[in-house]
């Protein structure tokens, strides 16, 4: 159950980076879609869908190979000497 859920977790903005791709792709094509009332604003919307999601996406990569510890050295937490 637990892999389910992180599955939804990634495929949500997994596809909040696909809406984004789609957008600034029918943008530089001149296709208008539905919600957006300009060009300009629909690749801006796309843009930052894509950031977002890939960022989101990576951010849960990153976590869950930190958590266990398949990091490179410098990328791994140093012990604060007391």
């Amino acid at each position: 159950m637990q892999r389910f859920i992180a599955l939804l977790i990634v495929l949500i903005p997994g596809l909040l980076a696909v809406f984004g791709i789609k957008w600034m792709r029918d943008t530089l094509f001149g296709v208008l879609q539905a919600p957006f009332p300009n060009l300009p604003l629909q690749f801006a919307a796309g843009f930052f869908s894509l950031i977002i999601g890939l960022a989101f996406v990576g951010g849960f990569i990153f976590y869950r190979d930190k958590k266990r510890s398949k990091l490179q050295p410098k990328f791994q937490q140093q012990k604060k000497p007391d």
